[in-house]
């Protein structure tokens, strides 16, 4: 039995978990209102305050959509609850970051500026010039669109410039003063 897969899913207090046919999942929360459709094999019952995944049989298939299941319905309700939130930092001299209307503007040392339109759903903020937090309720869509960013300007191993995730370590290289 899945370890992760049989965890209960204890569902906080303004929070509403609803399972329609064809386990089409809606989690309703504070912070806004998650829908996805699940795989149907899967049998997901709601009862008082928690919500259990099950699997019909021990089938490879089902065995790997178990904790997945599971995992993706405790991902909404955590997003509804509490949101995501990732970081990025950039490094580099007259590399900056700045929001103009719903949109946020990267000069990342290109002869352009790099612009992100807001996606419904996500929230940029820039507490510094060189700073970039990404704030939303789907965990998916925070990520992407956050690895989607550094991808503009990968940080490089012998200056460190670039974006980086806040929590990310650069291993730097030495280069040719190491000969």
């Amino acid at each position: 039995m899945s370890r992760i897969g049989r965890a209960p899913i204890t569902i906080p207090a303004g929070v509403t978990v609803d399972v329609a046919e064809n386990n089409v999942v809606t989690v309703k929360g504070p912070k806004g209102t998650l829908t996805q459709q699940l795989r149907p094999e899967m049998i997901i019952e709601v009862g008082a305050g928690v919500l259990t995944v099950s699997r019909p049989d021990d089938e490879k298939t089902n065995r790997s959509l178990h904790g997945l299941t599971r995992t993706l319905i405790n991902n909404m309700v955590v997003g509804v609850t509490e949101g995501y939130k990732k970081t990025l930092e950039i490094n580099g001299v007259g590399y900056r970051a700045a929001i103009q209307g719903k949109q946020l503007v990267l000069n990342i040392g290109y002869s352009h500026n790099v612009v992100f339109d807001q996606p419904e759903g996500i929230v940029f903020e820039c507490p510094n010039s060189n700073t970039v937090v990404v704030n939303g309720i789907n965990k998916q869509q925070v990520g992407q669109l956050a690895a989607e960013i550094r991808a503009k300007r990968p940080p490089e191993p012998y200056l460190g410039k670039g974006i980086k995730y806040s929590d990310e370590k650069i291993r730097r290289k030495v280069g040719k003063a190491a000969k």
